[in-house]
């Protein structure tokens, strides 16, 4: 098991539908293990302060977990 999946599968214990996130080579050992993830849906921000914020209103409006992965 790699740290990306390690990773996951905590978000996943913790019921987390939704992750925001900016790929890149930092984290793509977690990005590869979000892609085979089928309950997790993974947003695409275009800059990490965009994804901070989307997360931020996710996490005040539904009252779960905001998650960004950058």
């Amino acid at each position: 098991m790699t740290g990306g999946q390690a990773a996951i599968k905590s978000l996943k214990k913790e019921k987390v539908k939704h992750v925001f996130g900016l790929i890149g080579s930092a984290t793509m050992e977690m990005f590869d293990a979000l892609y085979h993830e089928k309950k997790i849906k993974f947003i695409g921000v275009r800059d990490e302060r965009t994804g901070t914020h989307m997360a931020d209103g996710y996490a005040r409006a539904s009252n779960q977990p905001g998650i960004i992965l950058a």
